[in-house]
């Protein structure tokens, strides 16, 4: 049997796996917030079991962001490099990182629950014969025994499940972006000695499905997850046509459309625009939500926004409870009126100017 197809026995010793390990995702050579949020993360769980977190890049010429890691808090930074690392293939990164995990044995692995992450962790997991916890909100270790405590929401999110993985090792998750806040950039960590860098054995032979082109779909033009501002249209826009005046709103701020899944459901608004349970988990400075009621499904992918703004005709609307500003009114006579405000606060700003 091949290397690659190596099976972990199912009767390990637990004891010969240590450390934390983050996979850090890169897309056009450029590691994504949600590995700086794991790195977070993952510092806590290595801090209570007395290990160190390692951040694992694949790609090519990423150097930079290999020291930036570090900075980022990880301890170590295991860089693989070589041309066709470059853009992301099944093949090509399981091989790696599945070489990786069965020669170092690390006692946790976790992935962001991105559309990588989502097909990369369950394919590892399968080849290790371990377990795998998907969309993950919450990670603690059970210090009696070091076992990793995996919540996450079941039955449509009306209970939070705790999962654990007693007899097999690593650990693996994945963690959905924006639930974890993003560990802090520290400039005086220094990368010297802490930098592994590979070249793995790889060919064209090893990847049977190749990437020939990429196209961007209708997408919102910065990734909810990282946007610092997010105006979200709900069912209280009554059709889709009522995004248009999401949009201007959104344009005027300088921040992003979202949507609630109501909307999506019907077919109003493209799915990548979903904050929620089912959709993004956002952390905005602010979050303006456009007749949106407030279901619990939705309050979880985006309570933990800095500043919320809600607009809802229905005084009663679970979204006031949560929100730090409410305006009680028919959105399409509100939200014009914000925008001649904002217009207005435009020209005083540039006679500003022109007097200085």
């Amino acid at each position: 049997m091949a290397k690659s197809e190596k099976i972990i026995d199912k009767n390990i010793d637990i004891s010969n796996y240590k450390g934390v390990w983050v996979i850090a995702e890169q897309r056009n050579s450029e590691v994504l917030n949600v590995a700086k949020e794991l790195i977070g993360e993952a510092r806590k769980l290595a801090k209570s079991v007395g290990s160190e977190v390692t951040a694992v890049l694949l790609g090519n010429k990423m150097d930079k962001w290999a020291e930036e890691l570090i900075k980022y808090g990880a301890d170590k930074v295991v860089y693989a490099e070589h041309k066709l690392l470059e853009v992301y293939t099944t093949d090509a990164y399981a091989k790696v990182i599945f070489e990786l995990i069965t020669s170092r044995n690390p006692e946790i692995v976790i992935f962001g629950a991105t559309t990588i992450g989502r097909e990369l962790a369950p394919t590892l997991s399968a080849k290790i014969n371990t377990g795998l916890t998907a969309d993950c909100t919450r990670l603690e270790i059970d210090l009696e025994n070091s076992n990793l405590l995996q919540t996450r929401p079941a039955f449509g999110g009306n209970i939070m499940a705790t999962i654990v993985c007693p007899n097999h090792r690593p650990q693996m998750c994945t963690v959905r972006p924006g639930v974890m806040e993003k560990s802090q950039y520290d400039e005086s960590r220094s990368a010297k000695d802490k930098i592994e860098k590979i070249t793995p054995t790889l060919s064209d032979n090893d990847i049977r499905a190749k990437v020939l082109k990429v196209e961007k779909g209708n997408m919102p033009e910065v990734a909810l997850e990282e946007a610092p501002i997010i105006v979200s249209g709900g069912r209280g826009l009554g059709d889709a046509e009522g995004f248009k005046l999401i949009k201007k709103l959104a344009d005027k701020l300088g921040g992003v459309v979202g949507s609630s899944r109501a909307c999506v459901d019907c077919e109003w608004i493209d799915m990548a625009h979903q904050v929620g349970q089912t959709g993004k988990t956002v952390r905005p400075k602010l979050y303006v939500a456009c007749g949106i009621s407030g279901a619990i499904q939705h309050l979880a992918g985006m309570s933990d926004s800095e500043c919320i703004v809600a607009i809802n005709k229905n005084p009663e609307a679970p979204i006031f409870k949560i929100a730090h500003y409410g305006i009680v009114g028919d959105l399409y006579k509100v939200i014009p009126e914000i925008l001649t405000a904002l217009d207005n606060v435009e020209d005083i700003l540039q006679a500003f100017k022109k007097l200085s």
